[in-house]
């Protein structure tokens, strides 16, 4: 699976398999999704379900705008503040409009902006350990 154009496509080595020249060679996009942290549940569940299974998840605390009292928190550094998650996931190209529709339906709250979802492209992929390092 290669895109047409004429950008350079990211590979990594086969660890396991020293025969084989390239593991990969594909265009990647991280996807790094900020959402109420009322609708994270059913962000993972439908992303899921869809079959994106490599989530990080990172609890943080931001300015959205709060959904009532019970979200709201004080930080003496940022004011007012509340319980948000960061979502980060890595995905082919191909891939980028699925992913980010699943995270824009599922984690809207009413009719205003309910978090922000962000892509960037991946430069590189490289293995933690295996045969190699």
């Amino acid at each position: 699976m290669t895109p047409s154009g004429s950008r350079q496509a990211s590979s990594c080595r086969d660890p396991s398999n020293s025969n084989s020249e390239f593991f990969w060679s594909i265009y990647m996009k991280q996807i790094t999704a900020f959402i109420h942290h009322v609708r994270s549940a059913d962000v993972i569940d439908a992303l899921r379900d869809a079959g994106y299974k490599n989530l990080s998840l990172l609890d943080i605390k931001g300015t959205l705008k709060p959904l009532g009292e019970r979200e709201l928190a004080y930080s003496a550094e940022a004011g007012v503040v509340i319980s948000e998650v960061q979502l980060s996931l890595v995905c082919d190209d191909n891939q980028v409009d699925e992913v980010t529709t699943i995270i824009r339906k599922t984690g809207k709250i009413g009719p205003n902006i309910s978090g922000w979802v962000y892509v960037t492209p991946v430069e590189q992929a490289l293995p933690i350990g295996g045969k190699e390092n």
